[in-house]
């Protein structure tokens, strides 16, 4: 008799999605590649309305982003280290302070807030989207947010096509209804700059194709309410006839404030009239004449990706595999440098408080660091650092591609100062410490050998590093390239020391 497979482990998982309109917290269990809801909560908190001209977030919006996340608290303060990601959406990437805010919500929350680029936050809510489906054909998925809209057309859980556009139900209400007033022109007005936002992408998106037109969270959700309320469409269906009807109804109320209708919660009435415009622009680019309504959208895709990091289906290994194969790495002196910088990073490991995701980090940057040659031989260090900054890499967060940049940047040359000491101050000891270790590696595998070179030892005191150096196949030219790394890392206020071998 052969016995029963064991179950797998259940994992409690939990998401919060610092969104431009709204702040959402999800905790589920996941098992079995399926989430079960603990806990959902979600607020108000308008943050891209707190954005004044100068793209600063005023004090206020910052204080009630705040109130709301002690609110959340409780309910992830027993989720275990790794299992809780918190992610901030475009309101946050366009605040020129909004490092501000981050840092007094990590210190609240006990974890690393993540910026998220607009085409990770559209991958990530396809994959909600996708899971929550669970059906097969193409389909396209649009997401109105606060401060942005996402697009994305794909099959199962694969994205074809993934778009952010800066328009939303929040930014929009303030461009163009501003003083409270609805009217016709002012609606017209909306849907025309969302009309030209979506010419960017129109002809792209119609080639493609789709069967299935779907939309997700609050906008599209509060319009199917509304009209399945007035018996104008199926539950969790839109119509372009109700659409447009909802449209003249919204021109009916004439202001903001007396904006009220059977199906929409009141603290979204004054947003809806915007987040329409774009709804009905949306139709009117791509030709719809329905759309449904789906449940999972950023904060289940969240959950998802988080279920599947760090093991095979990670979103980040495809990402790194694209960077190789694109700049043409030069695969054995990336994996040797990998190689090396692995067997340094053991050696400090305990001494430095350094964790496996260092070590992932660390591993990546050094299949990497040789990226920039793809475009010149010269400065190539940074060229390859403005790559990873500056690249749409699924799966990664805005600190992570930091993180890659900044290795790469460092791992050659004079030590970045500037660049190290514009890096928020909590991750700078550990992001300095990895590059150091990246150089080292990297200065081992100078001569680009068929195999890793064998490893000195390295101990640490503090922050300064002493090296014991083994006759190698060429010391002296490993010991020239030693004696100026000394003379680098001096100057940028580190120690190490080289000694001969006992």
């Amino acid at each position: 008799m052969t016995s029963p497979a064991e179950p797998a482990p259940t994992r409690r998982l939990a998401a919060i999605d610092l969104g431009s309109n709204s702040f959402h917290l999800l905790v589920a269990n996941y098992q079995d590649e399926r989430l079960q809801v603990v806990a959902r909560q979600g607020e108000k908190v308008q943050l891209a309305a707190g954005l004044d001209d100068e793209g600063l977030l005023d004090e206020a919006t910052m204080q009630r982003a705040l109130d709301c996340l002690a609110r959340f608290a409780p309910f992830v303060e027993d989720i275990a280290p790794g299992q809780l990601r918190v992610v901030g959406t475009n309101a946050l990437r366009d605040a020129a302070n909004s490092q501000a805010l981050i840092e007094r919500a990590e210190a609240l929350l006990g974890c690393p807030i993540e910026i998220i680029a607009g085409r990770e936050e559209a991958r990530l809510i396809y994959l909600g989207a996708a899971h929550a489906l669970a059906e097969e054909g193409r389909r396209l998925i649009v997401d109105i947010g606060g401060g942005s809209t996402e697009f994305i057309i794909g099959e199962r859980f694969e994205p074809l096509a993934l778009e952010s556009l800066r328009m939303g139900c929040v930014t929009f209400s303030r461009r163009f209804f501003d003083n409270g007033e609805i009217s016709d022109k002012r609606m017209r007005r909306a849907e025309l700059a969302a009309l030209s936002e979506l010419a960017n992408i129109r002809r792209q998106y119609r080639e493609l194709g789709w069967e299935d037109p779907v939309g997700s969270s609050g906008t599209i959700k509060a319009a199917a309410a509304v009209l399945h309320a007035a018996g104008e469409a199926p539950e969790g269906v839109i119509t372009r006839e109700g659409l447009a009807a909802l449209r003249e109804r919204l021109i009916k109320c004439r202001r903001l404030d007396r904006v009220a209708m059977e199906g929409l919660k009141p603290d979204r009435a004054r947003v809806f009239p915007a987040g329409i415009a774009v709804l009905g622009a949306v139709f009117e680019a791509f030709g719809l004449e329905q759309m449904r309504y789906a449940d999972g959208a950023l904060r289940e895709g969240v959950l998802y990706d988080m279920a599947g990091r760090n093991s095979p289906e990670d979103s980040r290994l495809k990402s790194l595999e694209l960077l190789e194969r694109r700049y043409g790495v030069d695969e054995r002196q990336a994996s040797n440098v990998a190689a090396s910088a692995a067997a340094l990073f053991d050696q400090v490991r305990d001494a430095w408080g350094l964790d496996d995701d260092q070590a992932r980090f660390l591993s990546w940057a050094a299949r990497l660091h040789e990226i920039g040659l793809a475009i010149s031989h010269s400065q190539f260090h940074r060229h390859g650092a403005y790559l990873l900054e500056h690249s749409d890499l699924a799966g990664f967060s805005r600190p992570e591609q930091r993180l890659l940049a900044f290795l790469v940047r460092a791992h050659r040359r004079k030590f970045p100062l500037k660049e190290w000491q514009a890096l928020p101050a909590s991750v700078q000891p550990s992001h300095a410490r990895l590059a150091r270790l990246l150089r080292l590696a990297v200065l081992l595998n100078h001569s680009r050998p068929e195999q890793p070179p064998g490893t000195p030892r390295l101990s640490t005191d503090g922050e300064a590093l002493r090296l014991w150096l083994e006759p190698g196949e060429d010391p002296m030219l490993l010991v020239t390239d030693l004696e100026q790394e000394c003379v680098y890392q001096q100057a940028a206020g580190f120690g190490l020391e080289l000694l001969p071998a006992s």
